[in-house]
């Protein structure tokens, strides 16, 4: 089993399966590998409330899920990302939310003050894009057509209280 949520697992299958990316600059890491983060973020307390499972863009940014509480269901857990150039923003409410998101078909961009995803019209899709949509609509769910509005949505629920949450974090690190 690659993680404790179904759906992530049933990801995990496609995503090994596909012959190419199912959105722009995401790809699976080992389910909470922890090497994903730099060494001054080796807090254990910090590490046992991320855990990171994506690649986010070709650059290095990463996607994890935030144990905001103790939730024991993690789908149900907000998704942030950690900008490979600094930054960190909650980018989905939940895991569902999140696969939405990827539907978008689109790298994400992430620095100190913001997160979004941008598409040209003109752009092509991934590769392997149309299976994932395919996969997304047997799950009842379908590619966002808004990503702006559902990291905004994301980030009015859980903006003010991530930054609060990792603010020591950085200072412990020297980065604030």
């Amino acid at each position: 089993m690659y993680s404790p949520i179904p759906v992530l697992n049933e990801l995990k299958d496609l995503h090994d399966s596909a012959g190419d990316f199912l959105a722009d600059g995401f790809e699976l890491y080992d389910y909470d590998d922890k090497g994903q983060f730099p060494a001054e973020l080796s807090d254990p307390e910090f590490l046992s409330r991320v855990i990171p499972f994506a690649q986010a863009n070709g650059s290095g940014s990463t996607y994890g899920i935030w144990r905001s509480s103790d939730e024991p269901d993690l789908a149900l857990l907000p998704v942030v990302v950690f900008g490979d150039e600094g930054g960190e923003q909650v980018v989905a409410r939940d895991f569902r939310e999140f696969l939405c998101l990827l539907g978008f078909d689109a790298e994400i961009t992430v620095d100190h003050d913001s997160a979004y995803y941008y598409r040209d019209e003109n752009d092509g899709h991934s590769g392997s894009h149309e299976d994932f949509v395919e996969w997304l609509r047997e799950r009842g769910l379908t590619p966002s057509e808004d990503p702006d509005g559902v990291v905004a949505a994301a980030q009015k629920i859980h903006g003010e209280r991530f930054r609060a949450w990792i603010t020591p974090f950085y200072e412990k690190a020297g980065w604030a």
